[in-house]
C-alpha cells in the first residue's frame, strides 16, 4: 500500500522564522492532507539542514522510499523546504517522483505536477529559489568581505590555534596556548626544526608547528581571499617576529637545498602505498631509500603502516636512474624543434583585439545617448568577439612559451652527460627537479616519469 510523504525541512535560521517551524509546517500541512482526503501519511523531517543540497538524512530516506514505490504523494509547505537548488528539485521531481509515479504537490505555491500547469509552475519557481540561494550566497560574501575589512574574524570553526572566538564582539582571544605559539616561534629562531619543536611543545606533527608559524594571524592580521587585513585581535607575537621567522624559513629552505648531496629529494615515491620515500643513512658513507610509511618519526606522512616495499641503495638507485636520464638525454636532444614564431600572429590578435576595444567604446557612447536594444545588443556582440580574441591570445602566448622551453630543454639535454660530472651538486639537483617529475619505485623496479615529453 503507497501512502503520502509529508516532507519537512528547516535550516538553521528558518527556525527562527514564523512560519518555518517544525510544527507549524507540520500543523498546516497536515490540514492540508485532510482537506484533500489524504488520509495515510507518513512526516520525513530534517531538521537544521540547508537547502543547497539533498545530502540529508530524511530526504535520502524518502528518495530510498520512492524508488521502492512506497509513496503516492510528496507533500510540502513551500518549494524551497524541498530544495533551494533548481538542479536538485528538478532531478527529484523528474528523475526521482515521476518516473516511480509520485505527485508532486507544493502547498504555498498552490502545485501540483500531475498537471502540465503545475510543471510549468515547478520550472519557473525553482529557477526563483535557485536564484535566491545564488543571491544569499553572494550577500554573505560581500558582508564577510566587510566584516574582515573591520577587523572582525570571519566566524565558523577554523579558530587559529592560541586563540579563542569571542560570537559576540566578532574578535579573537588569546587563550592558554598562546604561550606555546611564542615558544614555538621562540625555539625556531634558536635554529629548531619544526619535528624538534612538536616534540618539545607537545603538539602531534611537526606540520602543525609548521602551519603556526606561517600564520599571519598571530602578528594581529587576518587573510580572506588572498587578501591581508589588519584585524581587531590582540597579536600573540609581534610583526617584526613573524617577518624574521617567515625570512628565516626562507633561508633555511635554500640551505638546506643547496647543502643536501641527496640527489633525488622529493621525486621519490613508493610504488606500494604512493607515500613518499627518503634517504636514510645506513653506515657512515651509505646510505638507502625508504618508504615514510615505514618510518614511524612522521606518522602524518604514513600511507600503510604495513607496507612492505623493499629498501633500495641509493646508490644503485642513482645509477639507475642517471643512466635512464642521460639516454633520455641522447635520444631527444638530436629532435628538432618546430621554428615557428607566433609573434607575428600575436601582433594580429593584439590589434585586433584593441581595434575592437576602441568599437566597444563608441557603442556604448552612443548608447550613453540613445537607450536602444539594437545598441545593445551590437555591445554584447563586441563584448563575446572582445573575449574569443583575448582566449586566442592566451592561446597562441601559451604556445610561444612552450615553444622556448622546448628549446631551452633540446639546448640542455644535448650535453648533459659530457656536463655531468663537471656540475656541482647544486646544479645536479637542479637538472634532475627540472627534467624528472617523480621516481617511483616498487621492490627492484624503478620508473621515471619526465616532466616533459619532446616527441609528439
Amino acid at each position: 500500500m503507497k501512502q503520502a510523504a509529508i516532507y519537512i525541512r528547516v535550516s538553521t535560521d528558518a527556525q527562527r522564522e514564523e512560519g518555518y517551524s517544525i510544527d507549524a509546517q507540520k500543523e498546516m500541512l497536515q490540514a492540508h492532507c485532510v482537506s484533500k482526503g489524504i488520509k495515510d501519511y507518513s512526516f520525513y523531517i530534517d531538521g537544521g539542514f540547508t537547502g543547497s543540497n539533498i545530502e540529508r538524512p530524511e530526504m535520502q530516506r524518502l528518495i530510498a522510499d520512492v524508488k521502492q514505490d512506497r509513496i503516492s504523494h510528496v507533500i510540502v509547505y513551500k518549494l524551497d523546504r524541498l530544495s533551494r537548488s533548481q538542479k536538485d528539485t528538478l532531478y527529484l521531481i523528474e528523475d526521482v517522483f515521476n518516473p516511480h509515479g509520485v505527485d508532486f504537490i507544493s502547498m504555498n505555491e498552490s502545485m501540483d505536477t500531475s498537471t502540465p500547469l503545475g510543471r510549468l509552475m515547478l520550472g519557473i519557481l525553482s529557477a526563483f529559489a535557485q536564484l535566491e540561494r545564488e543571491n544569499i550566497r553572494e550577500r554573505t560574501r560581500m558582508g564577510m568581505k566587510e566584516r574582515v575589512k573591520s577587523g572582525k574574524w570571519m566566524g565558523g570553526g577554523r579558530i587559529p590555534f592560541g586563540y579563542d572566538y569571542d560570537k559576540k564582539n566578532g574578535k579573537l582571544i588569546p587563550n592558554k596556548d598562546a604561550e606555546r605559539v611564542r615558544k614555538i616561534y621562540d625555539l625556531y629562531l634558536q635554529g629548531y626544526s619544526t619535528a624538534k619543536i612538536a616534540q618539545m611543545v607537545g603538539l602531534k606533527y611537526d606540520k602543525l608547528a609548521y602551519q603556526i608559524l606561517t600564520r599571519k594571524s598571530n602578528a594581529g592580521y587576518i587573510n580572506y581571499n588572498d587578501e591581508e587585513y589588519l584585524g581587531e585581535h590582540e597579536p600573540i607575537i609581534s610583526l617584526e617576529t613573524y617577518e624574521r621567522t617567515m625570512q628565516y624559513m626562507k633561508e633555511r629552505y635554500i640551505k638546506r637545498v643547496s647543502e643536501s648531496n641527496y640527489l633525488f629529494t622529493g621525486l621519490l615515491y613508493c610504488g606500494k602505498c604512493g607515500a613518499k620515500m627518503r634517504y636514510q643513512k645506513w653506515s657512515k658513507n651509505t646510505c638507502k631509500i625508504i618508504c615514510y610509511s615505514q618510518d614511524k618519526a612522521k606518522t602524518h606522512l604514513i600511507k600503510d603502516p604495513n607496507c612492505n616495499n623493499s629498501k633500495l641503495w641509493a646508490n644503485d638507485l642513482e645509477d639507475v636512474v642517471l643512466k635512464n636520464l642521460f639516454e633520455y638525454a641522447f635520444k631527444h636532444s638530436n629532435i628538432e624543434t618546430e621554428n615557428i614564431s607566433n609573434m607575428s600572429l600575436l601582433d594580429i590578435l593584439h590589434e585586433q583585439y584593441n581595434n575592437t576595444a576602441q568599437k566597444l567604446k563608441r557603442l556604448y557612447s552612443l548608447y550613453s545617448d540613445n537607450d536602444d536594444d539594437v545598441l545593445l545588443e551590437s555591445i554584447n556582440d563586441i563584448k563575446k568577439e572582445m573575449r574569443n580574441i583575448q582566449t586566442q591570445i592566451e592561446i597562441e602566448t601559451e604556445k610561444s612559451q612552450n615553444q622556448l622551453n622546448l628549446k631551452n630543454v633540446k639546448k640542455t639535454l644535448s650535453s648533459l652527460s659530457e656536463a655531468w660530472e663537471y656540475m656541482s651538486p647544486k646544479e645536479k639537483k637542479v637538472v634532475a627537479n627540472g627534467c624528472i617529475n617523480k621516481i617511483t619505485l616498487t621492490d627492484a623496479s624503478i620508473h621515471v616519469d619526465y616532466r616533459f615529453d619532446i616527441v609528439k
